[in-house]
């Protein structure tokens, strides 16, 4: 099983890494024999499995709920859970109630919070204090889309640029074990990661981050729509599944399905069961 101090270390061996977002059972479960080191099931849950158009809607029930379901399919990577808007930057105590739930409930090994700033640093160094491992994540932080005006890369002036690195050397200070870097141009995350002990995890941050990060349903093709720039596409299962679908629709109409080795026999026949895996 991967765990925190294997993660860091990856970075000492200068060994790159993936991580991936998972949702569901059989999606961990998949990731887990492809040997993903890293599962995290983010509040990006709240577009790609709820529909809403940013991640400011998702709970702390919302996230829970997800995280058992792959806890229970995971064997083997380091589940990390998302802190949704608003569930630690009110205070410390909301931060540990939260904190409490996705570890004791949902199964989590780890959490991950965005942004920096005093209050966001010192719920890093209380968490770790407390023994619970933070990931952070700068640069794009969807979860103050709203204050940042939408879905855009940062860190694009000297100035911004300089912003992240001290944040990135604040939060590792408070005791954070790995930072996300989210839609910056590649030379920050350049001089990011070399800044930085902790290894960093990139998504749209340029090729020189220890890891990388996708979310699954861009990775698998099944995002419907426009997807960014860094998302890249190594399957198009999305295409496939309505073509499936098409196929059982038509099926249906034409009488071809079910066939009789679809169907269960009367008195007499094989005895077998009517579940998945009977």
């Amino acid at each position: 099983m991967i765990t925190v101090p294997d993660v860091q270390r990856f970075k000492a061996e200068g060994r790159r890494f993936a991580m991936l977002t998972a949702y569901d059972y059989t999606t961990a479960r998949l990731a887990d024999q492809a040997e993903i080191p890293i599962l995290l099931v983010g509040d990006s849950l709240g577009m790609v499995m709820l529909g809403h158009s940013t991640t400011v809607p998702v709970t702390v029930d919302d996230v829970v709920h997800h995280a058992r379901a792959v806890a229970r399919g995971a064997a083997n990577a380091l589940l990390v859970g998302d802190l949704p808007f608003m569930s630690y930057q009110p205070s410390l105590e909301r931060a540990m109630l939260a904190v409490g739930r996705l570890l004791q409930e949902g199964g989590m090994h780890a959490v991950k919070l965005e942004g920096a700033g005093a209050a966001v640093v010192e719920v890093v160094a209380r968490l770790t204090e407390a023994g619970v491992p933070v990931m952070a994540h700068l640069g794009l932080t969807p979860q103050s889309v709203h204050a940042i005006g939408g879905f855009r890369v940062r860190g694009r002036t000297s100035e911004a640029a300089e912003r992240i690195l001290q944040d990135a050397r604040a939060l590792e200070d408070a005791g954070a074990f790995s930072l996300v870097l989210e839609a910056v141009p590649a030379e920050v995350g350049r001089t990011v990661t070399e800044a930085l002990r902790i290894p960093t995890i990139g998504i749209g941050a340029g090729p020189h981050c220890d890891g990388q990060v996708l979310v699954v349903h861009d990775l698998l093709g099944l995002t419907t729509g426009r997807t960014p720039r860094f998302a890249k596409r190594y399957a198009n299962l999305g295409e496939q599944a309505v073509a499936a679908m098409r196929s059982f629709a038509s099926e249906v109409s034409d009488g071809a399905f079910p066939a009789p080795e679809h169907t269960y026999a009367g008195d007499g026949g094989k005895r077998e069961t009517a579940r998945y895996g009977g």
